[in-house]
């Protein structure tokens, strides 16, 4: 599958999705075993007293970002079943704008996924890190790899 046919496949199913249409992810880029979403802010996202992009949504797109991201390693990717086993995130600092998450993998087995991730933020004019992570995901099936 072709990097914008493989795109074009899992922005139909990020847009079908009632969570991720709520949160108005958009696809920067997805290509085999990689993905990178931005989360537009908005002020429904901030913490009630800073105003800062609450963790737990930078943990929904960092979690979200690592599935798309194995998803894409299959030949059927938006058929690929799989739950999340392990999320882990650190944050580094708060953000206040738009979040962009790259995801990674790190492998793609038949019953086991891991990948790598990095959300950012523009703070005084450059891009920072606002948090790592990663995440395991138990493939359950579908998508043929």
């Amino acid at each position: 599958m072709s990097d914008l046919a493989l795109e074009s496949d899992l922005a139909a199913a990020l847009a079908d999705h009632g969570l991720f249409a709520w949160l108005d992810l958009d696809i920067e880029r997805v290509a085999p075993g990689h993905a990178t979403f931005v989360l537009p802010f908005d002020e429904k996202f901030a913490n009630l007293t800073s105003g800062t992009v609450h963790g737990g949504v930078t943990a929904t797109v960092l979690d979200t970002a690592s599935g798309f991201a194995l998803r894409s390693t299959f030949d059927e990717p938006a058929g690929v079943r799989l739950t999340t086993t392990d999320l882990n995130v650190r944050y580094v600092r708060p953000a206040r704008g738009d979040v962009r998450v790259t995801a990674d993998v790190v492998r793609a087995g038949d019953s086991m996924g891991v990948t790598d991730c990095e959300a950012t933020t523009v703070h005084e004019g450059e891009r920072t890190v606002v948090a790592t992570g990663g995440t395991s995901y138990r493939i359950i099936g579908g998508g043929d790899a």
